[in-house]
């Protein structure tokens, strides 16, 4: 009997497979969202440092054995708790990044109080 050899391919990504540079303080975040939220950006921030830059990621399709989901993909991430925006103004929540680790954060299905 022969061992079955998976190829893992990632579906309509430009890069092809998202390679995570995982370790040392470095991280990486992965949120999963909806179809509606296809080809949106998703912005997320430092919690710990208020003027720190916001970094964005388009969401995109994925396609996996079961199905297709949609995700936005942060690698290379410093170590540390998250803002991930909903909109400009209001958090969708927070997430620690750990080095070594990938987070994963699941988009609300609804707004969160506040968001227009």
């Amino acid at each position: 009997m022969h061992a079955h050899h998976h190829d893992h391919r990632y579906g309509p990504t430009e890069s092809g497979t998202v390679l995570l540079d995982l370790g040392g303080d470095t991280g990486a975040l992965i949120i999963y969202c909806g179809r509606d939220l296809h080809g949106r950006e998703i912005e997320i921030s430092r919690a710990d440092q208020p003027a720190a830059q916001r970094t964005h990621v388009a969401v995109r399709e994925r396609i996996v054995r079961d199905g297709v989901f949609h995700s936005a993909v942060y690698p290379d991430l410093p170590a540390g708790l998250y803002t991930v925006w909903w909109d400009e103004d209001t958090p969708a929540g927070a997430i620690s990044v750990t080095g070594g680790a990938i987070a994963e954060f699941v988009w609300p299905s609804s707004a969160p109080p506040g968001a227009d």
